[in-house]
């Protein structure tokens, strides 16, 4: 790949810079000897799979992590980033793959952290200004959110909108983006790209982190490609293309399109008929069968998850009748759901699929600790065998199960969180985005697990913001807008334009 400078071209112009950083946690090597520029007004996209190291370096970076070894440099000097307050006062701000909100706090509150407009009185906070400048920061991004909601009234890409709003509002010289787009609709990624292209004409550079292969040829100036905590070069991203961009992050060829046969259905499961709840979904029907993967389209806010929450029993549906092999089932909480063999992998993982301090293997039996249990007693050997089949299974990369989940890389932190749905061993299996935030290596590897569910007599209901992925694995697909079910078509046949033409609003 190689870097592509003569004679010193545009060195002048480099303003954040890592040289030689190494970096290691409990004996696993993250990064090793890995140098990287960034440019004033440029969007650098720094691509990987999951565990190549990208996350270490920008936390470096960030004032998360200091290095082992190597140096940052900061328009030609060295400096010491030992906290996240000494990287914005030097100029970088981040904003993390896994959101980080005041969920008490207001929308406004949130986006002015640290940085509120003072009353007349010492110690107190002008309320006005501060909402008007949260208001302008979301206009900014042309989203309309109310500044005095708490944080935890909004949903994942709302949220997301107000972290990115916090960092460009931080009149930053360089900003971080791990994963900006994971929970944005069409919309607010385009919202989001005019907002970096203005920056960048200020002069504002950015680090960008994505596994969306489109935007990183849509946005970004240059490319650096890591693998496995080494660099392996950096090119602009007009001298590549997605094929040979993937072959350098995994270091094989991946082939794409349908992943499998279409399936030859059994006995159905699961079925719903009259599902409502009032702003979110309404006269919600599906069936489910057995070996089948169901595939749910539409948009943000379309009310996919919220069906799915309905049949876990995160947030039961108001009305409706929801079947489970033939039977009339009450499902108000999770547990009511996995005593019908229904098991979950939820949207946001880290809100709602591990225990981020907890050990890869407590939290893959935690849900189902009674099958490692001799009465009131855990049977701790029996526990660690469940898991161990559990990593093998998945293909969690730890350094043991005793391993901290929150060390992991997303990709398999993500891959916990179905080794602990699937660890009752459900008939039902509902996940949603389950390859959110996951590299286009371990995609493929999930791809196959979720093909693997179906051929083994499970029924899944597959929900993905990913049009193509749909379409490679689902033997039907629904497609859902503003809360209703509005067609079912063939994902052999059907083409991404023909799903988005149904998932739009009228």
């Amino acid at each position: 790949m190689g870097e592509i400078l003569r004679n010193g071209e545009n060195r002048g112009n480099v303003w954040l810079e890592a040289l030689g950083v190494s970096k290691s946690f409990g004996g696993v090597r993250a990064l090793l000897d890995v140098s990287f520029e960034l440019r004033r007004g440029e969007v650098h996209a720094l691509m990987g799979e999951n565990g190549a190291g990208k996350s270490t370096l920008v936390k470096i970076l960030a004032g998360l992590h200091t290095p082992d070894a190597g140096e940052v440099r900061v328009d030609g000097r060295k400096v010491e980033l030992r906290s996240p307050h000494e990287a914005i006062r030097h100029g970088i701000a981040m904003i993390h793959q896994e959101l980080m909100p005041v969920p008490d706090l207001t929308v406004a509150e949130n986006l002015l952290l640290g940085r509120e407009p003072c009353g007349r009185l010492p110690g107190t906070v002008d309320r006005g200004a501060l909402r008007r400048e949260a208001g302008r920061l979301l206009e900014l991004l042309k989203v309309d959110l109310p500044v005095d909601a708490p944080m935890r009234t909004l949903s994942v890409a709302a949220m997301q909108t107000v972290e990115i709003a916090r960092a460009v509002g931080s009149d930053a010289a360089a900003v971080i983006m791990d994963e900006p787009t994971a929970a944005l609709s069409d919309r607010e990624v385009e919202a989001l790209f005019r907002t970096i292209r203005a920056l960048q004409a200020r002069g504002t550079a950015f680090i960008y982190i994505t596994h969306k292969m489109d935007e990183v040829f849509r946005i970004a100036d240059r490319i650096t490609v890591l693998r496995d905590g080494v660099r392996v070069g950096t090119a602009p991203a007009s001298g590549l293309d997605e094929t040979r961009l993937i072959a350098l992050m995994v270091g094989r060829e991946l082939i794409g399109g349908r992943v499998r046969g279409r399936a030859v259905a059994g006995e159905s499961l699961l079925s719903v008929s009259g599902l409502s709840r009032t702003g979110a979904y309404r006269d919600v029907r599906l069936e489910l069968r057995r070996g089948e993967i169901l595939g749910l389209a539409g948009l943000m806010g379309a009310g996919r998850s919220e069906v799915a929450a309905a049949l876990f029993g995160l947030a039961p549906a108001e009305r409706g009748e929801i079947r489970v092999r033939g039977r009339v089932a009450r499902i108000r909480h999770p547990p009511d759901a996995m005593g019908l063999g229904i098991g979950m992998v939820t949207e946001d993982r880290r809100a709602d699929g591990f225990v981020p301090l907890m050990s890869v293997r407590h939290n893959i039996t935690l849900a189902s600790l009674e099958r490692c249990c001799r009465g009131p007693v855990i049977r701790h050997a029996a526990e660690a065998e469940a898991a161990a089949l559990a990593i093998a299974r998945t293909g969690i990369r730890a350094s043991d199960d005793g391993q901290a989940v929150v060390q992991l890389s997303g990709g398999n932190q993500q891959k916990v969180v179905f080794a602990r749905a699937l660890m009752s061993d459900p008939e039902i299996v509902i996940l949603d985005e389950p390859t959110r935030g996951i590299d286009v290596g371990a995609k493929a590897e999930v791809h196959a697990l979720v093909a693997g569910l179906a051929d083994q007599g499970k029924a899944v209901l597959l929900i993905s913001s990913e049009l193509a992925e749909l379409l490679a694995l689902s033997d039907r697909l629904l497609v859902m807008r503003q809360g209703e079910v509005v067609a079912e078509l063939d994902p052999l046949t059907v083409s991404q334009e023909e799903v988005l033409k149904h998932a739009m609003p009228i």
